[in-house]
């Protein structure tokens, strides 16, 4: 790849920059393929929200819905300007947005913290632009809260296993940690894309250190 060329899949486009998108969301399932829940909100008020974004979507959102206490998972893209953009705009790097999953949860069933343990171990947080083999700005680590108590809570999660990554040797983490903007819905063939496909791509791969538990983020 040409040096010009790694830049510009390295680089976030401004407002003012990206493809503008369009009003209609992308059309899914009502179910999820696994979970049979409904895919779309509004949930019910018991339930909590939470994005993160490791990587290729696909093993990620695996990863999630196997939990115990997960109510439904969504592929999507986040974090970027473009309104309902299509996988080909994402990978374009002109809409600013990461793959993304959205994970809907009951927090008397599986806390936050068991969330963020999952997340810090499922992949590499300190690759910037990139998961593996896998580069762009739409490979980036990213968290997005629903509110400032699970924003502070990520915050202090990234510092706690900060400090374990180094100890192993790896650098700086370079997961943005933000409050949730749009949340996008991916096209459906994403949804769940491992359990309609088993044998299909997952290129996660996290660091082999441990996140330590009973943090207090429940």
């Amino acid at each position: 790849m040409k040096l010009f060329e790694l830049r510009k899949k390295h680089a976030l486009p401004t407002a003012d920059k990206a493809l503008p998108g369009r009003d209609t969301p992308m059309p899914v399932a009502e179910r999820h393929h696994v979970l049979d829940a409904p895919l779309r909100g509004p949930f019910p008020e018991h339930l909590h929200q939470v994005v993160f974004g490791m990587g290729c979507f696909w093993g990620v959102e695996r990863i999630f819905w196997q939990l115990d206490g997960v109510y439904t998972t969504a592929a999507g893209y986040a974090g970027g300007h473009t309104a309902n953009p299509s996988y080909e705009e994402v990978c374009s790097g002109r809409t600013g947005h990461t793959e993304a999953v959205l994970v809907v949860f009951d927090p008397a069933l599986v806390s936050l913290d068991e969330l963020l343990r999952h997340f810090w171990e499922g992949h590499d947080p300190t690759q910037g632009m990139r998961q593996g083999n896998d580069l762009g700005t739409q490979y980036r680590s990213a968290i997005y809260a629903s509110d400032k108590e699970q924003l502070q809570a990520a915050q202090e999660s990234m510092i706690t296993f900060q400090q374990e990554l180094e100890a192993a040797g790896y650098g700086s983490i370079t997961t943005e940690v933000d409050m949730a903007g749009a949340f996008y819905y991916a096209e459906d063939y994403h949804q769940q894309y491992l359990s309609k496909n088993p044998g299909g791509y997952c290129g996660l791969g996290g660091t082999g250190v441990s996140c330590p538990s009973g943090l207090d983020v429940a």
